[in-house]
């Protein structure tokens, strides 16, 4: 099943799994996207049969770093975190 608002969609069960293993919901990982300092960055690891990506910006002062893919004219989410990887990119300038 798929859940979502505006311009983003996502698994609700993998949500489900993200918020268990990485304690942030999609809703909650959506907000990045509209941080003005966000980094968007290529996933060229994981872009085999669609190109993915890395949206790194803060949300409650907090950097998370959201992986996600464009589908159909929206943000596809899959996967969020408080990653260390993805705060040394956000700091740096």
């Amino acid at each position: 099943m798929e859940r979502g608002f505006g311009r983003f969609v996502w698994d609700v069960e993998r949500e489900d799994a993200n918020i268990a293993k990485h304690g942030v919901d999609f809703t909650s990982a959506a907000k990045v996207f509209f941080d003005a300092k966000r980094k968007i960055i290529i996933d060229s690891k994981h872009s085999v049969m669609e190109l993915r990506h890395y949206c790194i910006g803060k949300v409650d002062d907090k950097v998370i770093t959201v992986r996600f893919t464009y589908r159909k004219g929206k943000v596809r989410i899959f996967g969020a975190g408080y990653w260390r990887k993805g705060k040394m990119y956000y700091e740096k300038e």
